[in-house]
């Protein structure tokens, strides 16, 4: 019985939101009474699994082989299956990320389980876990309390716990290598299409500047891109710019785009609808500009600006510059 989190690596460096998996992780295990492991997969991630054994863990797994060295669902799935058959957690945590979606079905399903998806928080009833989402676009939570037994397989959504707040400690690190084989890959990695290296991961952004309706037309796009320039920031959107084509759909944030946790998230001009609010509530700051004072998004917001945005952000703009020398 013990907690196993997956964490997520790409070219030997961490998917953020990683760290946020495996601090739900080591708030369930002493919760539950049970020890906590995480385990990272690829080919010389040695050093990736020295920083792990770091942390307040009981064990690091270190999945060793050259056909991991690219991500692929079918060598994630059988390396993680062959884990999960030796290591035997009674849950399985992992950051909800695009990789995740891919393959954590999968794993799941080959080993007679059910994936519970984007959990916003793991809680402890009667002695066992109950996994709470959200429904209906983020009217309602749901509670998932495994049946029967079993190993549990859970993914986090971004923002719901703090990397922060991960523990310091010390742990053993085992190497494993699992029995892959190329027969078994049935994908054929390829350089990423240009479309994709177009895209943006916000989740993985600090800082973000999102656009709403208010802005009004395309043109005053540049005005947001200005802001976020000044700044060092991502340009986001709420669902009707996107819909408008005014900036591509990986831009945008709520229950239909990307949920999304940065340090500072500026809000111009959105007003607050629920699915927009579902994707970027685990913001750590929200700065909210809108000449609605009765606007929601003042209900979620940490300042608040109410006037006209285009009299506002170009003052900031200007603030940030001078601070900035």
């Amino acid at each position: 019985m013990s907690v196993l989190v997956v964490m997520e690596q790409s070219r030997l460096a961490w998917h953020r939101m990683s760290w946020e998996a495996l601090a739900a992780g080591q708030q369930m295990g002493p919760a539950l009474g049970i020890p906590v492991a995480a385990a990272v997969l690829g080919h010389g991630a040695a050093a990736l699994a020295g920083e792990l054994g770091g942390k307040k863990l009981d064990k690091v797994y270190h999945v060793e082989h050259e056909l991991l060295d690219h991500y692929t669902a079918d060598a994630y799935t059988v390396a993680l299956a062959e884990l999960v058959d030796m290591a035997k957690p009674s849950m399985v945590l992992f950051p909800h990320t695009y990789r995740v979606r891919d393959f954590a079905p999968r794993l799941a399903t080959r080993l007679g389980g059910l994936l519970v998806s984007d959990v916003l928080r793991i809680e402890v009833k009667d002695g066992a876990a109950v996994a709470v989402r959200q429904m209906f676009q983020g009217k309602l939570n749901a509670d998932y309390r495994a049946a029967g037994g079993g190993t549990q397989y859970i993914s986090i959504q971004a923002g719901a716990y703090r990397a922060e707040h991960v523990e310091a400690g010390s742990a053993e690190v085992e190497v494993l290598t699992p029995a892959l084989e190329a027969a078994q890959i049935r994908i054929k990695v390829e350089e990423p299409f240009r479309e994709s290296a177009r895209a943006v991961d916000l989740t993985a952004a600090d800082l973000i500047v999102s656009a709403g309706r208010g802005i009004k037309e395309q043109e005053n796009l540049s005005l947001i891109q200005e802001l976020a320039a000044a700044m060092g920031a991502e340009v986001a959107a709420s669902r009707p710019i996107c819909d408008n084509g005014w900036l591509p759909m990986d831009r945008q944030v709520g229950s239909s785009g990307q949920t999304v946790a940065p340090k500072v998230y500026f809000a111009v001009g959105i007003s607050g609808a629920i699915q927009h609010l579902v994707g970027m509530k685990g913001s750590k700051c929200v700065v909210a500009i809108n000449k609605d004072p009765n606007a929601p998004i003042f209900e979620v917001a940490d300042y608040g600006i109410v006037g006209d945005l285009f009299e506002v952000v170009p003052a900031l703009i200007e603030e940030i510059k001078k601070a900035k020398g």
